[in-house]
């Protein structure tokens, strides 16, 4: 398998925009697939980084409950991704509008035991 590993660098450089075409670009729609991507690096929050605590896990698990049970959301809305780390929560992900964003903040802002909302939610300009 080692001897076809070359092949990604060389068809990565061929493709229209050479590597830089396997990067999100800066104006794309927001998608999962790309920030996937982007989120591999390491330097943003992940739901690996899902504090421990029993509080932690309660908050998260009380948010994506209230945002499951919302049939107004799309599936994207309800994949959003919701860590919670010492009662500060990290919401990320693509959505469909506006409202689905201000409905899953909400949700999140009043959950007991929530310190702080970081909404990096981003809101697809071509749903």
């Amino acid at each position: 398998m080692k001897r076809f590993l070359w092949l990604i660098p060389a068809i990565a450089l061929s493709m229209p925009g050479g590597a830089h075409a396997l990067e999100p670009a800066a104006n794309a729609d927001a998608d999962n697939t790309a920030r996937n991507a982007r989120d591999r690096e390491g330097t943003t929050i992940q739901p690996i980084d899902q504090g421990n605590s029993e509080g932690d896990i309660a908050i998260t698990q009380s948010i994506r409950k209230a945002v499951v049970a919302n049939d107004s959301l799309s599936m994207n809305a309800k994949n959003v991704k919701i860590v919670t780390i010492d009662g500060e929560v990290t919401l990320r992900g693509p959505v469909k509008t506006p409202a689905e964003k201000a409905t899953i903040v909400a949700a999140a802002g009043r959950t007991v035991g929530v310190k702080r909302v970081n909404d990096q939610i981003e809101v697809e300009k071509n749903p």
